[in-house]
């Protein structure tokens, strides 16, 4: 197989001065559908989903078109605002032609085998992090989701789905879930429970999503896309039960898209995925990402102190005089050994 040819530092920035150009109204040549004779006026619109080449721009008054993308546009996911032309004739169901990217508020990414770092959604202002009772309730990938909040400062808040199914596990496990999410509330984090079969806590999920751009995350099976039904009835996204034989959630959406709530406020509805992988940051940017570490960041013995039996570990030390949970210090040290032990750690980190 032949080698991908990089692009030189000249054409990078070629390429960017053309992108600029794009946004400071300043026309080219379209070289891939339309002449500039064929289109409009530029407008603003913002991606309300994409597929492949295409993305759907929502227009000022609602809108939907479908438009192909400039070479230049390097990156373009839902949410992303943009500068984008309609064509005065529709050329195979495309009606227009997405000029450029305007600079992103927020962008959520996660790291991808063969893409790198892969952004999943733009200018967003609050995750919510769904878990549930079923297919298991897993703090480690509720702190996962979270370090990946504290990176981008988008407002994490964490969601317990599916408390109708509370009664069907022992009273152990409700104990454990409901001792878990206390120690979320009493760091700092907003926690919400909501059922869309009984349907309680769902007006207190609408007031939380009103005003803001909002994302769920969580692993597949936690009901992310049956909570979008029960707050957009009218939406209809298909959704899956979890998997007798596995306990493991099916995927069910597979294209992000962006929705608007009659209340106010989006909400982008994203791919489910099993595990949110962190082998991008470094060890450093992890402990960040655990809020109440901070104030014990910096005081271990060693400069080179990894936290996980060094001695004179300032960590170590708060958990056990419980200044800090010492399960929060376990999933902490829990994800820098998987960063260790990932071999995919050095292509993001070099």
């Amino acid at each position: 197989m032949s080698k991908v040819k990089k692009l030189t530092k000249g054409q990078q920035r070629r390429i960017k001065a053309n992108h600029d150009k794009k946004l400071s109204g300043k026309n080219t040549k379209n070289k891939v559908q339309w002449q500039d004779d064929d289109l409009g006026a530029p407008e603003q619109g913002v991606i309300i989903s994409r597929f492949g080449q295409h993305a759907d721009v929502e227009d000022g008054s609602g809108k939907v078109f479908r438009c192909n993308l400039r070479r230049s546009i390097s990156s373009l996911v839902c949410g992303d605002k943009v500068l984008w032309r309609q064509g005065k004739e529709s050329q195979h169901s495309i009606t227009g032609i997405i000029e450029a990217v305007h600079e992103r508020d927020s962008v959520l990414s996660r790291p991808d085998v063969y893409d790198g770092v892969k952004p999943i959604a733009a200018n967003i202002s609050q995750i919510l992090i769904v878990s549930s009772v079923l297919p298991v309730f897993n703090s480690d990938i509720i702190d996962r989701y979270l370090v990946a909040a504290e990176q981008t400062g988008i407002t994490p808040v964490i969601v317990l789905n599916k408390t109708d199914l509370l009664t069907t596990i022992s009273s152990n496990e409700q104990a454990s879930i409901a001792k878990q999410l206390k120690i979320y509330h009493d760091i700092g984090y907003h926690v919400l429970y909501a059922s869309s079969t009984t349907r309680d806590g769902i007006d207190e999920l609408k007031v939380q999503l009103a005003q803001h751009t909002s994302i769920f995350v969580g692993q597949s099976g936690v009901g992310k896309s049956t909570l979008v039904n029960a707050l957009m009835p009218g939406v209809g996204i298909l959704t899956k039960e979890v998997s007798e034989n596995s306990g493991l959630g099916q995927h069910t959406t597979t294209v992000a898209r962006l929705y608007h709530f009659d209340e106010g406020g989006d909400l982008i509805d994203s791919p489910g995925i099993r595990e949110f992988g962190l082998w991008h940051l470094t060890p450093e940017q992890v402990c960040h990402g655990f809020t109440e570490f901070s104030d014990f960041l910096g005081l271990c013995k060693f400069r080179d102190c990894k936290h996980q039996i060094d001695p004179g570990c300032a960590l170590i030390a708060a958990a056990k005089d419980k200044k800090i949970n010492p399960a929060r210090l376990a999933s902490f040290q829990r994800i820098l050994a998987s960063l260790n032990d990932n071999t995919l750690t050095s292509r993001f980190n070099n």
